[in-house]
């Protein structure tokens, strides 16, 4: 009898532990932020109105038209008078960056925010078992990841992976390759450093598709210390529930919208060309497709679904009311809390705040980003985040959604769940000595009060350079 129900019972307790196991196995794949450290450089590298007037001067190869499109570019870019640029516009060596330039940018950062972080922290350097670094624009040799593994003598089973060419959206690629390495190996804990090296691609000639990368693009970037070590997860300040990657790179006409070149005299730059917004717009609803059912509460996309079935047997019927929208509007805000958008320029805020349906108070943490640090590239995502801390609004349960664009094309978004209340500001937020002033009442560029006379000039009388 005792025999028989222990073969009756042991099919039980095999499901039991197979169930148990694969909880168990799930819950090792979670993937937790510990800490992160965003990178403020130091005031001897901000460009103010005075300095970036002195800047355009020093460029010969610029003319009257060029002067007029880089005052309207600059005044309509949403960007303040403290942002950062790399060292060798200082020195004014900016037609003649050396490699050595670039690395050195690279190592300032690296070695004021990895260090923060750690100690912060509590992590000693032989804790970390898994390295991604991301710098699109800058490929050396030895990598930058040996860079770190050199200066904080990390441990030599360290995993490491080095990205480049990825563009804007590479935090969230790299956040994908450590998200994926924590899928395969428990109790892992991750450095995650995103930046991007402007020395020698700061542009010099006067190609006014190229041009306009110098009025965005600042110096910034960001370390982040991640783990799925379910013992730490008390520690944690955020979980990652999804993330979608979208990819136009087959499509002709997305891949070379954003493109690192040359010009024809030869000097290197970033361009931006002028389907940009149609390349992104594509990415953008394409990736919205995907994550929107893993984000949105089913009452919402059942709406959303008899919203759009309705509207489509109105037209075929041919009911539609002359002037009516065609377009139905998804709510985001019933499943988001907070929108982090990636700081690529006032039009790209506007056209997201546009499709989405976002208030000014959703769109207020990344205006602010871009008129205090500019565009970051890769790293911008993370100091809206910082803003948001700052702000006192980050609460437990609370969920954000990042959306970040990147040349290739892409549209890469993830989502993240508020582990525990963040409403006083870390030490290390690089918002804590201006937070007070922002939003400011105005975020109206002087440089138009200072050189808007040039509007009015005539090529013929002007007397150049200014």
């Amino acid at each position: 009898m005792e025999f028989l129900s222990f073969i009756f019972l042991l099919p039980l307790f095999c499901s039991f532990y197979l169930i148990w196991k694969w909880v168990a196995a799930k819950r090792d794949k979670e993937c937790f932020i510990l800490d992160y450290q965003c990178y403020k450089p130091t005031d001897d590298r901000m460009v103010g109105t005075e300095f970036g007037g002195e800047l355009i001067k020093r460029n010969k190869n610029l003319g009257l038209n060029e002067y007029k499109f880089l005052l309207k570019a600059i005044v309509s870019s949403g960007i303040g008078e403290q942002t950062y640029a790399p060292r060798i516009v200082f020195s004014g060596r900016e037609e003649s960056p050396t490699l050595a330039d670039s690395i050195s940018e690279m190592e300032e950062f690296f070695f004021d925010s990895v260090e923060k972080l750690l100690a912060r922290s509590g992590f000693s350097p032989q804790e970390i078992d898994l390295l991604v670094v991301n710098v699109s624009m800058l490929s050396s040799v030895p990598s930058l990841v040996s860079t770190i593994i050199n200066r904080y003598k990390l441990k030599d089973n360290i995993k490491v992976f080095n990205l480049t060419g990825m563009g804007c959206s590479a935090s969230l690629i790299s956040l994908d390759v450590v998200r994926s390495v924590f899928k395969s190996y428990r109790n892992v804990n991750a450095l995650l450093v995103t930046s991007e090296s402007l020395s020698q691609n700061w542009y010099t000639g006067n190609d006014k598709s190229m041009i306009l990368a110098n009025c965005l693009f600042r110096s910034g970037g960001c370390v982040i210390l991640l783990t799925n070590n379910r013992t730490l997860k008390h520690r944690a300040m955020f979980k990652l529930k999804c993330l979608v990657r979208t990819h136009h790179g087959a499509r002709d006409e997305s891949y070379g919208c954003c493109t690192q070149k040359e010009d024809e005299q030869g000097r290197m730059g970033f361009f931006l060309g002028k389907n940009l917004p149609k390349a992104a717009t594509r990415a953008f609803v394409d990736n919205l497709r995907e994550i929107s059912p893993k984000i949105l509460p089913v009452r919402e996309l059942l709406r959303f679904s008899v919203v759009t079935l309705f509207r489509k047997y109105s037209r075929r019927c041919g009911s539609t009311t002359k002037g009516a929208p065609t377009k139905s509007v998804i709510n985001f805000r019933t499943g988001v809390d907070h929108f982090c958008i990636h700081t690529g320029g006032k039009a790209v805020i506007d056209g997201i705040g546009m499709s989405l349906d976002l208030t000014e108070q959703d769109l207020e943490p990344a205006r602010m980003t871009l008129h205090r640090f500019g565009n970051t590239s890769a790293s911008s995502l993370w100091y809206v985040l910082t803003y948001m801390e700052a702000k006192k609004r980050l609460k437990k349960g609370d969920r954000i959604f990042m959306i970040s664009f990147g040349a290739g094309f892409k549209c890469n978004s993830c989502f993240w769940e508020v582990t525990r209340d963040l409403t006083v500001p870390g030490e290390g937020n690089v918002w804590n000595d201006c937070i007070d002033s922002y939003p400011p009442n105005s975020l109206a560029n002087p440089f138009m009060e200072k050189y808007g006379w040039i509007q009015n000039e005539d090529e013929s009388t002007s007397k150049l350079p200014l």
